[in-house]
């Protein structure tokens, strides 16, 4: 765990690299929800802010005085204990509070919590809220780039992010296939540093025999699914994501667009030529799977991923497996509002390991388990076979 003077300079940092994500929009950028599950960025700074005001100071600074009384409904998310909120699909539809005031909101919190940071001895409990607040405000800076993608990628103008985010890292190596003997294994955290609640309770797992790929799967490869037809054979898909690919006339992984005979990617520097030696990526957990099965493979379980990770480079793409999210045994979830962060998310999600481009620094390990739902495409993710 990390000292209260450790934490004052996360905080800090966390809460700058937020707003520096959002310093290349433009003030309409900040309110766009085209999608229920795209939130709009100031949203994001609201919330990362509300969850410092709800949890930290509400409860650890003494005589504190709210912002404003009506922060816990416009930016509570999930937390059901902690009140009513505004449902999900209406943040787009917010134009009150302004983004003007959302930064003086974020001004005057993180100030108050710095107060508070350096002039009060915390206890464990509240260093640990601390710490848990600013890698929330971690994973929501990952949402950020997502959601800005996909609104300004589903602008017909296409419009640029910036010149600087590199999403396409190249592994620039051979194919290998790196074999793992049978036999049981220790899975989940196993050291004091931060982790989540769901990463808690190492156990052993018996894995058999298996080989797994130590480079993802990349944009030349995936084509050659494409032009297989694998968008179009029945055998190779879920009965439930061949109904999600008829459905919305799924044919090419996200942000993809073939003009002139050529495949094209919309990426935060804008439109560009499809990189074909960067790994795919804005695929589905449905798509991944597909493609193993037309490849005659299949995707790691995240055991197998966690066991044999030291042997590949991970970290540019959320990576699917094929664990579905669920409690490890002797799993405990927190008592009261913080119990809500993981644990009530186990059912009908898929693990994903790794991290990507988007990922924050010093937020993810080895251990960490991503989840999301099986046909979502919008965060940066891909794929790595085994056989």
């Amino acid at each position: 765990m990390l000292s209260q003077k450790e934490l004052i300079q996360l905080f800090k940092e966390t809460r700058l690299d937020s707003e520096k994500i959002c310093s290349f929009l433009e003030t309409e950028d900040y309110v766009v929800q085209p999608v229920e599950n795209v939130s709009p960025p100031k949203w994001h700074l609201g919330h990362t802010t509300w969850f410092f005001e709800e949890f930290v100071l509400k409860k650890y600074a003494k005589d504190h005085q709210l912002f404003d009384e009506n922060t816990a409904y416009v930016f509570n998310s999930y937390y059901e204990s902690v009140g009513e909120k505004v449902i999900r699909t209406n943040r787009g539809n917010l134009s009150r509070p302004t983004v003007a005031w959302i930064y003086k909101f974020r001004e005057y919190v993180t100030k108050e919590m710095l107060k508070l940071l350096q002039e009060t001895e915390l206890d464990k409990e509240a260093l640990e809220v601390v710490e848990i607040g600013c890698h929330h405000e971690k994973q929501h800076q990952e949402l950020l780039y997502a959601d800005i993608k996909y609104i300004l990628g589903n602008n017909p103008l296409f419009p640029k992010y910036n010149d600087d985010f590199q999403e396409n890292l190249i592994e620039d190596f051979d194919r290998e296939w790196i074999d793992v003997s049978e036999g049981i294994y220790k899975i989940g955290h196993k050291t004091d540093d931060f982790c989540y609640d769901n990463e808690k309770g190492v156990h052993k797992k018996y894995l058999c025999d298996f080989s797994i790929s130590n480079k993802l799967v990349t944009n030349q490869e995936f084509i050659e699914f494409i032009e297989a037809g694998g968008y179009s054979d029945v055998l190779l898909w879920h009965a439930e994501a061949w109904d999600w690919l008829e459905t919305n006339k799924i044919d090419a992984p996200s942000y993809w667009h073939k003009i002139d005979g050529n495949w094209h990617q919309y990426t935060l520097n804008g439109l560009k030529r499809l990189d074909l030696k960067a790994p795919v990526t804005h695929i589905s957990y449905y798509e991944a799977f597909a493609y193993a099965q037309w490849k005659e493979m299949r995707l790691p379980t995240e055991e197998e991923w966690e066991t044999a990770q030291e042997q590949f480079a991970w970290g540019s793409r959320w990576e699917w497996t094929e664990s579905a999210y669920s409690p490890y045994p002797d799993y405990k979830k927190p008592e009261g509002a913080l119990g809500e962060y993981n644990g009530k998310f186990m059912v009908n999600q898929k693990v994903l390991r790794g991290g990507s481009v988007a990922t924050s620094r010093n937020h993810t390990r080895f251990t960490y388990r991503n989840f999301f739902h099986p046909q979502l495409r919008w965060q940066f993710t891909g794929f790595r076979l085994v056989k």
